[in-house]
This record gives structure tokens, sequence and C-alpha cells, in this order.
């Protein structure tokens, strides 16, 4: 099961005045027992959709089917072509479950023309799966892309090609669906309540988990076991009202306004971007208080930025992520004498010692940061880190007063783009 380690984030550890006093945070998990009860009442009114996506069996169903198919047709290229959310979550799911064994799995998240070529000539079109997310089938960035993969699967298959394409969108509405429909292509729904950012458990984040050759049962189940503890309104026994409370406190008490998210796992390096964008869409919509995201990984940031945090202006505090299982890989016993403390020890003894010691520093420098343990990163444990950050979202827009759904600023600039790619004037 998950862990969540706060202890370095409070006064007694880092001094009151630099961490979170005792009786701040027992006067912010009172308000918390309420906002708890209130969002499992509101979940049963049918808000919150999100949250019920990894009890979907139809979907779940439907997901595996297509897994099947892939299976079936040799494919040896997964051509997904998404983005935000629809691109950050998949690229998680790559990033822990993609091996030698699986099928290459290419996220096309870009519309630069550098990159976009790179790949059009690197894919195998006669034994690729194109996968286009869009909820509204309106976004521009996936919408041209999916276009030319749609002109190489027609090249590649002709009348065939609606079946070596798949449409994640809207069940009910919008453009990608309609285009769907008219050219045989099967589709997934995302349900109309769910937006990008929360859609890791419908097929954006189950379907390339299958494809994967990962077991989506367990994903779902990890899920719903941290829900049973994200719905327990005793705060102090929900890690998700725990966390949003180390952070609304260290950002409105403390004044630490950057929330610094760093896995010490290369695996799990675009959990911090996906958790980057899940705060900043959700909660940066006042000018007053709201967390500041900032993705970083260990052990490279370390020797990036950890002298800022060290010793620049107290303004950040941290997220650790780690596994405690990790892939047995060794040091050859013979290394050179000035080097010798390292020989014969495991790759994951030295990431290990690298993230203690960061945690210890930042510790003896009276910097708070609180640590998030997973067993092992598998898909139990994937289902459990996602479930968390996705409550403590919903907890931290309560606690600041802020809606956590909606962006209403990203579609201004997405209005003014395609103005000025109709030849609108300004």
């Amino acid at each position: 099961m998950l862990q969540l380690d706060i202890s370095a984030a409070m006064g007694k550890v880092i001094t009151p005045n630099k961490g979170i006093p005792e009786q701040e945070f027992s006067s912010i998990l009172t308000s918390l027992r309420r906002y708890i009860d209130d969002f499992v009442k509101e979940r049963k009114k049918g808000e919150h959709e999100w949250a019920q996506d990894p009890s979907n069996e139809e979907t779940i169903a439907k997901v595996k089917e297509v897994a099947v198919f892939a299976k079936e047709k040799n494919i040896k290229n997964i051509v997904w072509v998404g983005i935000g959310g629809s691109g950050l979550g998949p690229k998680v799911i790559r990033e822990v479950f993609e091996t030698p064994d699986t099928p290459e799995f290419i996220l096309l998240d870009t519309i630069d023309p550098y990159m976009l070529k790179m790949y059009d000539e690197i894919v195998d079109w006669k034994s690729a799966l194109v996968v286009v997310v869009s909820k509204s089938g309106g976004t521009l960035e996936p919408m041209s892309v999916f276009f030319h993969c749609w002109k190489r699967l027609k090249e590649a298959h002709g009348t065939k090609a609606g079946d070596f394409a798949i449409g994640v969108t809207d069940p009910k509405a919008g453009n990608l669906r309609g285009f769907c429909l008219e050219n045989g292509i099967r589709m997934l729904p995302i349900p109309s309540g769910v937006g990008g950012r929360y859609s890791i458990f419908t097929p954006v984040g189950l379907l390339p988990l299958a494809l994967l050759g990962g077991d989506v049962d367990q994903f779902v189940l990890g899920a719903k076991d941290l829900d049973e503890s994200c719905s327990n309104i005793v705060p102090d026994e929900n890690p998700a009202a725990m966390l949003a409370a180390a952070q609304f406190l260290l950002d409105t008490k403390r004044d630490y306004k950057v929330r610094v998210i760093m896995p010490y796992s290369q695996r799990l390096e675009s959990v911090a971007r996906w958790n980057q964008q899940l705060i900043a869409e959700s909660l940066g919509k006042v000018e007053t208080n709201n967390p500041i995201p900032l993705a970083a990984i260990g052990t490279q940031d370390q020797h990036s930025l950890l002298q800022q945090w060290m010793a620049g202006p107290r303004k950040q505090w941290h997220i650790f992520i780690r596994e405690i299982e990790k892939q047995s890989f060794t040091v050859p016993d013979k290394v050179d004498d000035s080097m010798g403390y390292i020989a014969g020890k495991e790759f994951g003894e030295l990431l290990d010692a690298c993230y203690k010691g960061t945690s210890a520093a930042l510790t003896q420098a009276k910097r708070p940061h609180v640590t998030i343990s997973l067993q092992k990163l598998d898909e139990y444990h994937l289902g459990q880190l996602f479930f968390l950050m996705l409550t403590e979202v919903v907890l931290l827009g309560k606690l600041y007063r802020i809606d956590p759904y909606g962006q209403p600023a990203v579609e201004i600039g997405k209005n003014i783009t395609k103005g000025l790619l109709s030849g609108e004037k300004e």
C-alpha cells in the first residue's frame, strides 16, 4: 500500500516558524473532515465523475478487446496522438511499462514539424495502430497530427484503414465522433463530465496500459483500494487529506509558493509533469494564494537546482516520490580506489542514498518536504498514486475555495490561435 510521510514538513522537525505547527495542522484537519464528507456526498449525487471511472466495467472490457485485436494483428507501433492530460497520462504509462518485448509506443504530443517528419519516417504504418485522443475533436494539435496519420493509414490499408485507428472521445457529441462514424473507426469513451487531466482511469490511461501488456484490473483495483482510504472522514487516516493539509498550510501560512514534485525514479519522471498540469490547470485561477507546481527529477536535479533549494529564498517545498523495491543491477566489484565505497553495490542502493542525502540536507536546512513511497512500481501502486493526487486536488479546491474543474484561461489562447489560422483580423 502507498505510504505518505509528512513528518519533515512539521514544525517539531524543522522548527515551528519554518514548518507546520501542530496547532495549525489540527485546526485544518477539522475543516478537512467536513470537506471529505462533502466529497463523499457529492459523489453520491453524481459529481466528481472521474472518481467512478475505475469501476466502469463496460469501458474496461472494451479496452481489453482493443488490446486483443492489436495482438492478433501483430501491431508493432502504437502511435498515440494527444496533448495535455491526453498525452501526459499515457506518457507515464509508457515510461513504466514499455519494454523491448512490447510494441513501440510513439507519443505524438507535438506539432513541431521536425519531430513529426522524423516519426513519420520511423513508423511502419502497415503494422501501426493509431490512437487519437480529443474529447471535443476540435483541439488543434492532436487533430492536425491525426489527419496526417489517417492519410498514412489509408495509404497502407486502403478501405480497411478504419480498422487500424481508435478514436478516444466524447461518446455523445463532437467533431472526432462524427469523423469516426463516417470512416468506420472504433471509438472508446471519455465520459462527458471528465476533463483531460482527470481522465487517467478512462481509456486515456487504461488503453495504453492494456496495449503494453499491463494488468488493467490491478491498476483500477489500486485506485479503488486507495479510494476507500481517501473517503475516510478521519483526516489523519486519509492520505489525500494529509497531503492537501500540508500543501495548503505551507503555502498560506509559511509562504512556500512553489510545490516541487520530484520522483526518485526515472520511470516516474512524467508523473511530475502530469501532476504539474493537474495542479496548475485546476487551481491556478486566482492571483492570491494557490500552488505553483514545478516538476523535477532525482538525481539529475540535485545537480541543477539543489543549491537554489538549499540556500536560495524559502519559496519552495518538496514532494518526493520513491519506489522501495527496485530492479537488481550492480556496480562492478572492481572500480577505481577513489570510488571504492560504491564497489559491488546495487544501483538502487545508490539511488536511495541520494534521496536520503537530499532529504536529510533539506531537513538540516529547515526546508519542508514530504515523501510518497510505493512498495513497488507496478499497476496496483501506480493506480493508487494517481488516485491520491486526483483526490488531493479536489480537497485543495475546497480549502482554497477554487473550483478545480474547467480551465477558462486556457480557452482564451485556443480561441486566439484559431482566429489567427482562420485569417481573422486581430
